[in-house]
């Protein structure tokens, strides 16, 4: 089968930062799925793994977005059937989604949305678990609550932040602010759904208190060390933040005076660790299946750049690491 990877990291513009090649088709274990891959996108950890992660050995293929048509099942398998049409993030211990055929255990798999087509629905699983996974999880928001309180996404433009809103605007009773720095961000913002919109690269502590809000939940998706003194600063004593970006250092001592909780995201520590709690992805992608279906989520793709391929993939990377992406960028399969 055809496969698009990488032998040696670094920077996307080297001719060969990524390349197209044959390999075996995958050997399913008990409880994977073998998926014909008719829809990808390009989500952050794409580039930070191509750009930074040498290959243990042989061509390294990512990719960690799919949705496709189930080929074969493994013996144990009781969810999905031969024919059934599926989306999920994928395992970052295997192989990625960036082939032809792609294996994946059925727990952290989803029922593909009946109204999208492949690839946007690829737009949708990352993203989703990850601010699924914040609002409920860490932050510990719950369906219907959060009235009279406020929920401050920094980096609203983004994947994750462009859900994120949405989730917290349609299930919840939280005030939304997010931030963008741009005119195309902005609206972008509001178009998802937030009540308020303020400017990272201006002083959030000033904004915030212009609006005459004190928020109880932070989500810091991007620039957290930058950031962190001032969300200290504006936050409600005994709130609770939770970021996903990698900062270089963060001061914990500065929470204790607010009695703050902390939380890292990383939606891949449930299939990382076989948790015992790993079918919840499963469940949760076939929940944001129906919200999308029944129109509470709108899609939050901005561009599909044709089938994949090097050069398609390329742009794609290309377009991640600029720090300008709105949404998400989708790939259709290889056929």
């Amino acid at each position: 089968m055809k496969a698009i990877g990488y032998n040696q990291a670094g920077p996307i513009t080297a001719p060969d930062a990524l390349i197209e090649f044959e390999t075996e088709t995958p050997e399913l274990g008990s409880q994977d799925l073998l998926v014909e891959v008719r829809g990808i996108s390009v989500n952050p950890v794409d580039v930070k793994v191509r750009a930074k992660m040498a290959p243990e050995k042989g061509t390294k293929v990512i990719g960690y977005d799919a949705a496709g048509v189930v080929q074969q099942v493994g013996s144990d398998v009781s969810k999905f059937k031969v024919g059934d049409e599926v989306y999920y993030a994928g395992d970052i211990t295997r192989p990625g989604t960036n082939s032809e055929l792609h294996a994946v255990d059925e727990r952290i798999v989803g029922k593909k949305p009946k109204s999208l087509g492949f690839a946007e629905a690829a737009g949708f699983p990352l993203t989703s678990i990850t601010a699924w996974e914040i609002l409920f999880d860490c932050l510990g928001v719950k369906e219907g609550e959060g009235k009279g309180e406020s929920i401050l996404i920094i980096g609203g433009a983004g994947g994750v932040g462009s859900i994120l809103i949405q989730l917290a605007k349609t299930l919840t009773e939280l005030t939304v602010i997010a931030t963008a720095s741009r005119p195309e961000t902005i609206e972008w913002v509001k178009k998802m759904g937030a009540d308020h919109v303020i400017n990272h690269r201006q002083s959030l502590v000033d904004q915030i208190k212009e609006l005459g809000l004190e928020p109880r939940y932070v989500a810091s998706l991007s620039g957290s060390d930058g950031h962190f003194p001032g969300i200290i600063e504006l936050i409600k004593p005994r709130g609770h933040i939770a970021i996903i970006d990698d900062p270089q250092s963060l001061d914990m001592k500065l929470i204790k005076p607010k009695a703050l909780s902390f939380s890292w995201e990383f939606m891949f520590t449930r299939s990382m660790f076989q948790t015992e709690d790993i079918e919840k992805q499963h469940e949760l992608l076939n929940r944001v299946s129906e919200l999308i279906d029944d129109g509470t989520l709108i899609s939050t793709v901005t561009n599909n750049l044709g089938k994949i391929s090097v050069e398609t993939l390329k742009t794609a990377h290309s377009h991640q690491e600029s720090g300008r992406a709105i949404g998400k960028n989708v790939l259709d399969g290889f056929k």
